[in-house]
């Protein structure tokens, strides 16, 4: 069969579930074929406007029931309940199941579900909205080739997506990559809130801040760029950007943040036990 009529299933279809479909249906996936549990009328009737052939309904078990590809795209505090719903379930024979749930383990999956269960742990990030998501997987062992396929079929929908064999480290990929968006955000907000403290009108402001990301990320995205190489291209000895990373240097902007990902790290750790 082909990935584009495979029976895929949401349960939850908040953003993160949405932009999968949204990539899904993009890619030329067949709308009938994908189906989604939720319990908010409001957000199902957001799914017939990704499409009217999309199953929509708030029965988890009736999306499990068929679905060859179950995604579990919920909140990590509501997984034990989820879980504990689906354990007792006949659900298809081989069927994969994909988390898409911060900390959440592999072994949390297996013990409601069953080791037998092909499980995959993938950690998106909010740009998948725009189709330009960064997705990390990790599969556990009874994953074989064609199940990886599937999943990454799923992930690259929203944009790139690679593997870890380690487990340990999908927490540190929550911190950089499934919050990471935030800390970027943060930074273009306080650049036009500056600028426009700086006397720049805020249209001014804004476009500035946004062209001179988007800029900067599509350079650093070019093969093998560097991005310290290009910090010391912008940075003339004695010049405007010196001045301004030394204030940053000096306030301990390194130090800062390497605390802020390490707490992301531990908070995802902290939900993946919860959950377990």
């Amino acid at each position: 069969m082909e990935h584009g009529q495979t029976q895929i299933g949401f349960i939850g279809g908040g953003n993160m579930a949405q932009a999968i479909a949204a990539g899904l249906l993009r890619a030329g996936h067949e709308p009938a074929a994908l189906a989604v549990a939720e319990p908010l009328a409001a957000t199902r009737a957001r799914w017939h406007g990704l499409h009217a052939a999309i199953r929509t309904g708030s029965d988890n078990a009736a999306v499990a029931a068929d679905a060859a590809v179950l995604v579990l795209a919920i909140k990590p505090q509501v997984m034990p309940a989820v879980l504990a719903g689906l354990a007792g379930l006949a659900r298809p024979r081989g069927q994969l199941v994909i988390s898409v749930a911060a900390g959440v383990t592999l072994a949390t999956l297996a013990r409601s579900l069953g080791a037998g269960t092909p499980a995959v742990r993938v950690m998106p990030n909010q740009p998948a909205l725009v189709g330009e998501g960064m997705s990390v997987l990790v599969a556990s062992a009874v994953v074989d080739a064609a199940g990886r396929e599937q999943a990454c079929y799923v992930a690259e929908s929203t944009g790139r997506a690679l593997w870890l064999d380690d487990e340990s480290l999908m927490d540190a990929v929550t911190a950089v990559s499934g919050s990471g968006p935030a800390y970027f955000y943060l930074l273009m907000e306080l650049m036009e809130r500056t600028a426009i403290d700086l006397g720049l009108p805020p249209d001014v402001a804004r476009t500035l801040v946004r062209q001179t990301a988007t800029g900067a990320a599509r350079a650093a995205a070019m093969p093998d760029a560097d991005v310290a190489a290009l910090r010391a291209s912008v940075t003339s000895p004695g010049g405007t950007t010196a001045a301004a990373l030394a204030v940053l240097e000096r306030e301990g902007i390194g130090e800062t943040l390497r605390r802020a990902l390490t707490a992301a790290r531990d908070r995802g750790a902290e939900l993946g036990r919860s959950a377990g």
